[in-house]
């Protein structure tokens, strides 16, 4: 591979892994969303302060949903939440430093966790077409073939 084509793979890389990078921070920051809920006394207050805020009629559909998901969360779950998106967020991050530095086994893990995903995604295409379903399942499946691609090629190359 000549040196024009591994500066655009690793242009590409880094486009992924800003990807992954900014999933992980979203993820830590909703991760201290539900942190800083922990202890804040009664939550159905609120998240109909937020409700109330957003000026989301309260008898509503989704405002009903969330008011009664905050009647059911118990500190213990809560935790689980924040510890669940530490750990993913953890997985991001670790990701995104491999793809950045190209490193081979970030490559198989971004090829390997875009599709645990490719089913959730065609279920929501199928479900709920939207054009950011859509779009999400196609910017995932170029990210699993993309990463493949270079992981299959390289072997190809060494195999040589």
């Amino acid at each position: 591979m000549d040196s024009r084509h591994q500066k655009h793979h690793l242009e590409a890389l880094r486009a992924i892994a800003l990807v992954e990078f900014s999933k992980g921070v979203l993820v830590l920051l909703l991760g201290f969303g539900v942190i800083s809920v922990i202890h804040h006394g009664d939550l159905w207050d609120l998240v109909e302060n937020i409700l109330d805020f957003l000026h989301v009629n309260l008898d509503s559909r989704p405002a009903r949903f969330f008011l009664d998901l905050a009647d059911r969360l118990s500190d213990v779950k809560l935790w689980t939440l924040a510890t669940v998106a530490s750990v993913y967020s953890t997985i991001r991050f670790v990701e995104a430093y491999g793809l950045w530095y190209a490193r081979p086994w970030a490559e198989w893990l971004a090829a390997i966790s875009g599709m645990i995903y490719l089913p959730f995604e065609l279920y929501q295409v199928f479900r709920r077409p939207t054009w950011l379903h859509l779009l999400i399942l196609l910017v995932n499946v170029a990210i699993v073939i993309y990463m493949l691609y270079l992981r299959l090629s390289r072997k190809k190359i060494s195999m040589i």
